[in-house]
């Protein structure tokens, strides 16, 4: 080899200590940001002796990462019910204060026994009245936060399809640059880690699956195998709606014009922040309305008045709660948001004109409902029929997922009971989801991401390269002085 030649290599070997110094000086830059690989310079000979930086490489892992995706769709789907959960509980409050239906029908039960062991008193009358009234309030106010809740999520869930179509049209550009890139040979490792973070926000909103193709490319589907992105983004359309009562359906989402939303399509997303709203809006809230609703329901039915004449020639009517469909709804079967729709009958409470006592001696509903009929002051048959009532099984709705035959406080006990298990488990299951996200974020961190001791390590080596390599060159330049000197 001539001194010419060892010269060149000696230089290309500093070309390459440079540019490998640069991918360290990039690494250490990035440690620490969400996501962000290793760096590695891709180093090979050349057929006159030489070195050449060929190409810029990065760890990667597509196990790690796809479990990074699915554990982070879980956890935002999960994050979302639990936090929908604790808005639910809101309607009971604190057990221990005595809010909750159950709690208000527990009061209504102990005031009409007081009434009923004073049915001359007025005053015991007007309380039981007014228990009914808490009651009554108390359901109202219930059917309005869950219909909030609903109306809540369906202005989130357009958030989620308004920024999953922003994501996935970075995705494209991000997308794009890589396989240009990656075509023409040029450094693309910081756009895969761009890539990476997008998927990662993606997938907050939407369970994903990936598939990698030639050049870089990548595919993009939902976990139940509807297509985001091939080539181009593929647009998500959902359409608000502006007002929610307990009778309203929400519209459907749908990906690419396939529907995503729904048990019944068969393509319903699994995960992902989307997928959690959905079912709070189409599942969670209505379950707890539903049986809110079969709570109203039997109030009406436990109450109603019947025909006393002989032998009777009226249906049964509304008596102390009514609602405004006026007659007395079947038993066992849903009314959907009769608890938005139950009050208490003006003909019986004292804030609106009615009489009290019409509770002991019937005719809330007309004269022919009357079952005192000698108008005795200690009458109090019709209040231990009701307490009877109160107590006594009755059949309810399966669609609010509780007992179908109990007594109403049994029933309205088990609906409280529902929703505290349904929270117990949703925050442990946050709480172990959030866990899974932990370790799976540092498994991958551990493979793929950037360690500064490594780094100083690598640095260090680089710098005893450049100290051998300034020497060789400084030696090959005292040789062509020498050489130079002599031939002269």
């Amino acid at each position: 080899m001539t001194l010419s030649n060892a010269l060149d290599v000696a230089r290309s070997g500093l070309a390459v200590i440079s540019g490998q110094t640069s991918i360290i000086s990039r690494n250490v830059t990035s440690a620490g940001e969400l996501l962000a690989s290793r760096k590695i310079a891709n180093v090979i000979t050349v057929p006159e002796g030489g070195l050449r930086l060929a190409s810029v490489g990065r760890v990667s892992s597509a196990p790690l990462l796809a479990h990074l995706l699915a554990t982070n769709a879980s956890l935002a789907q999960q994050r979302s019910i639990a936090a929908a959960l604790d808005k639910l509980d809101a309607t009971i409050l604190d057990p221990e204060l005595e809010y909750s239906p159950a709690a208000l029908i527990g009061k209504l039960n102990d005031a009409l026994q007081l009434y009923a062991s004073v049915p001359h008193d007025t005053v015991a009358a007007q309380s039981a009245v007014g228990a009914a009234r808490d009651l009554v309030q108390a359901l109202n106010s219930a059917t309005e936060l869950v219909q909030d809740l609903r109306l809540q999520a369906d202005r989130e869930i357009a958030s989620s399809v308004e920024r999953l179509n922003t994501l996935l049209a970075q995705f494209e550009t991000v997308n794009t640059a890589i396989v240009n890139g990656t075509r023409s040979g040029a450094d693309v490792t910081d756009y895969l880690d761009q890539r990476d973070r997008l998927l990662l926000q993606i997938s907050e909103e939407i369970g994903i699956r990936t598939i990698s193709r030639a050049d870089g490319d990548m595919v993009i589907q939902t976990d139940s195998g509807i297509t985001l992105f091939e080539t181009r983004a593929r647009e998500i359309v959902f359409d608000p709606t502006l007002l929610y009562s307990a009778a309203t359906v929400g519209n459907a989402v749908f990906a690419d014009g396939v529907q995503v939303s729904g048990a019944e399509t068969g393509l319903a997303i699994a995960s992902g922040r989307l997928a959690g709203l959905l079912a709070i809006r189409d599942e969670i809230a209505i379950v707890y309305q539903s049986q809110l609703d079969e709570i109203a329901r039997a109030l009406i039915e436990i109450f109603a008045e019947s025909d006393q004449g002989t032998p009777p020639s009226l249906p049964d009517a509304p008596g102390l709660f009514t609602y405004s469909g006026g007659d007395v709804p079947p038993a066992g079967i849903l009314v959907a948001g009769l608890a938005g729709l139950i009050r208490v009958n003006p003909a019986v409470d004292p804030l609106q004109g009615g009489d009290a006592t019409k509770l002991r001696d019937g005719g809330i509903a007309g004269a022919a409902y009357v079952y005192n009929i000698t108008g005795a002051a200690g009458f109090s048959d019709r209040l231990q029929e009701l307490l009877d009532k109160l107590n006594a099984p009755r059949s309810f709705d399966s669609a609010a997922q509780l007992n179908t035959s109990a007594s109403i406080f049994t029933f309205a006990s088990g609906s409280v009971a529902w929703l505290q298990e349904a929270r117990m488990s949703s925050n442990a299951e946050l709480e172990y989801r959030n866990t899974l996200f932990a370790r799976s974020s540092e498994a991958l961190s551990n493979a793929t991401g950037v360690n500064l001791d490594h780094e100083m390590t690598l640095l260090l080596d680089l710098e005893r390269s450049y100290q051998a390599t300034a020497r060789l060159i400084s030696s090959i330049d005292e040789m062509l002085r020498v050489l130079i000197a002599a031939a002269g």
